[in-house]
């Protein structure tokens, strides 16, 4: 069963190292992770905004799951934005049930 959450890191540019700690989540997990620009709602009363599909590259990459270290496990990643000026950023952590099978390829 997968699970979800939405985080909003405000004033974000270049390449920033993430982590999120979730106990939904160990180095078995499979993650996936994507973001966007994102820019709040007209509305007062709704904090929760809508991405921007503009013109600034937002992306993911190194995604990292781990177990916990002295807490909760979580994952690991580094969010690029690429802008002359922070940017609001809306990431969303996707994990799935864990891998079935690790293998070595040649």
């Amino acid at each position: 069963m997968s699970r979800s959450i939405r985080i909003i890191y405000r004033n974000q540019q270049g390449r920033l190292r993430k982590n999120w700690n979730w106990d939904a989540i160990t180095k078995r997990s499979a993650v996936i992770i994507t973001a966007a620009e994102w820019s709040a709602g007209r509305d007062p009363f709704d904090e929760t905004g809508r991405p921007n599909l503009g013109a600034a590259n937002v992306y993911v990459t190194n995604i990292g799951p781990h177990d916990p270290e002295g807490g909760t496990g979580g994952v690991e990643f580094y969010l690029h934005v690429d802008w002359d000026s922070p940017l609001h950023v809306q990431v969303t952590i996707i994990v799935l049930d864990p891998i079935e099978d690790f293998r070595v390829a040649e």
